[in-house]
């Protein structure tokens, strides 16, 4: 979004309020998020095996395979109030601009829907958001499911849980905020927090250097390709 807002500016970097939202809003929790998620994360699993050491591994292991159904179900609802939502005011902001700007004027008569003439969420961006990350989850979920529940460390229902409710607990409390988080960095650095509670030495740390690059290359490498599309778009 802030590259291809500079694009449309022309690289004038004052059209991006960055004392007013960007750094308080979305940089300071994007940095802090990971390391609450690890030392949350850390910390619940630790709490779990003092109150659970007197029970033997095969009740533990019944008890939060029925739990975790629970705290999955919560981590995906709290996945849906911060990711679904960015994704919704991306789309209602290019409608509300496209609408201001007259780009929908010429177009017939059956894709008026897409006029917004007021900065309002339509139902139907709602629904599309929501089917649309369901159907993502489900059809494309399972290398990430690997990598951060086989490769990285390899989880019980316990870490499982621990994991699911320490990062539903961050994401929620952003949402309410009106915060938007990295819901990824967020559950993988719970996970992390949970495994070196577990076994320090049992976590692959190159699985984990591996994400940390992932992630650092990902935010200049989205912010330049909204730059250069934006840019392409303009001189179509």
């Amino acid at each position: 979004l802030c590259g291809a807002a500079l694009a449309a500016a022309r690289g004038n970097w004052s059209v991006i309020k960055w004392n007013a939202g960007v750094w308080p809003k979305v940089v300071v929790p994007m940095i802090i998020s990971p390391f609450a998620g690890f030392i949350f994360g850390g910390l619940l699993m630790f709490l779990l095996f003092v109150a659970l050491h007197r029970f033997t591994p095969h009740f533990i292991h019944s008890l939060f395979g029925k739990l975790q159904i629970f705290s999955a179900a919560w981590m995906a609802h709290s996945h849906g109030t911060n990711d679904a939502q960015k994704t919704m005011g991306i789309i209602t902001l290019a409608l509300f601009t496209g609408t201001k700007a007259g780009s929908f004027d010429h177009l017939p008569g059956w894709l008026d829907f897409l006029k917004t003439p007021v900065f309002a969420l339509p139902k139907w961006v709602i629904v599309l958001c929501a089917v649309t990350m369901a159907v993502g989850t489900a059809a494309g979920g399972w290398r990430i499911i690997r990598t951060l529940g086989h490769r990285m460390v390899k989880l019980q229902p316990v870490h499982g849980f621990a994991a699911e409710t320490t990062a539903a607990l961050i994401i929620q409390g952003a949402s309410y905020y009106g915060i938007p988080l990295s819901t990824t960095h967020v559950i993988t650095t719970s996970i992390m927090g949970v495994g070196a509670v577990k076994r320090f030495s049992g976590m692959r740390w190159t699985v984990v250097e591996r994400i940390i690059w992932a992630w650092l290359f990902t935010l200049p490498a989205s912010g330049l390709i909204g730059y250069a599309l934006a840019r392409a778009a303009a001189a179509l």
